[in-house]
């Protein structure tokens, strides 16, 4: 096969070591070339134009905001992805069972390869915008955006400083005192009074060390989405949520959430305007957000062990 490595150098976990020993194991039996990302924004165009010229499968060694590009860059192409732990965090790849180390995850991609373990899968999309495993909207954005602020400390600090960014923006950068948005259904029910949403394409929503923090066990590539809202901000409402979620329980049966799962359509409409992320990218404020979940658009490499 043809296959691109597509590389972020800057991404927490990538090393030129790394980037060596991948292309050497990738290159046994197949056709592989290198494509470095240069800017924020370059892997959608280097994927796009590895699909154009024939490349049958883009492996991308980076973190989610670099595996998310890639994707939207080879969206609607028949040309494969394949994702490899680059980053701080890696919740897609590791959704999909790929071994933490770069690597062990870049035999489990040859032996997927080998197998013929490539399917089609759907995609959500915010604003025209394909994501891959959840978009945030409101609080979760707003730490998000924190932590991309210090950005040269994620490679030392990990996954402290999402928890430092986490009470940092409740105590200083977010309001909490009213509603920020309203969710919209594809059937035209509505829910106005969300302080802050998840819209999730996968579980878990994310990882805290190894432990996986799972919010909606329906949500999977399978099926459309699955939505999150939570409807109070007060402080004991928001302990008990979040030592629900560390502790493993269902958070989804909590009083102040509203949850909806099998989602094609959604609007989200801001009291205001409000930050949201896609795929741990904090992509700034909006206030209309168009979610669409699209049968069919990527083909995707899953590991088989």
């Amino acid at each position: 096969m043809r296959i691109t490595l597509l590389v972020n150098g800057a991404a927490s976990s990538v090393t030129a070591r790394t980037r060596v020993l991948i292309r050497k194991a990738l290159s046994r039996e197949h056709e592989v070339t290198v494509a470095t990302t240069a800017r924020r924004g370059h892997a959608s165009r280097l994927a796009r134009g590895a699909a154009s010229t024939g490349t049958d499968v883009v492996v991308c060694l980076g973190g989610d905001g670099t595996l998310n590009e890639t994707a939207n860059g080879l969206a609607g192409t028949t040309c494969a992805l394949a994702a490899l732990p680059g980053g701080s965090t890696n919740v897609f790849a590791r959704t999909l069972h790929t071994p933490d180390d770069p690597l062990e995850a870049t035999e489990a991609v040859l032996e997927a390869i080998e197998a013929g373990s490539i399917r089609r899968i759907g995609l959500p999309t915010v604003n025209g915008r394909y994501f891959l495993f959840h978009a945030g909207l409101g609080f979760d954005a707003a730490v998000v955006e924190q932590v991309e602020k210090r950005a040269s400390l994620k490679r030392y600090a990990g996954h402290p400083l999402f928890i430092w960014a986490g009470f940092s923006t409740w105590m200083r950068h977010y309001d909490r005192s009213r509603p920020r948005m309203a969710f919209t259904y594809g059937d035209q029910t509505s829910v106005d009074d969300i302080y802050l949403g998840i819209v999730l394409n996968t579980d878990p929503y994310t990882y805290l060390g190894s432990r996986p923090l799972s919010i909606d066990p329906s949500a999977d590539i399978d099926s459309a989405l699955s939505t999150v809202g939570v409807r109070s901000m007060g402080f004991m409402p928001m302990m008990r949520l979040v030592g629900n979620l560390v502790r493993g329980g269902r958070i989804i049966d909590d009083p102040i959430v509203e949850n909806r799962s099998g989602v094609t359509d959604l609007t989200v409409t801001g009291h205001g305007p409000f930050p949201y992320q896609v795929d741990g990218d904090h992509l700034g404020d909006a206030e209309v957000l168009q979610f669409q979940w699209r049968p069919d658009v990527l083909s995707l490499v899953l590991p088989t062990s």
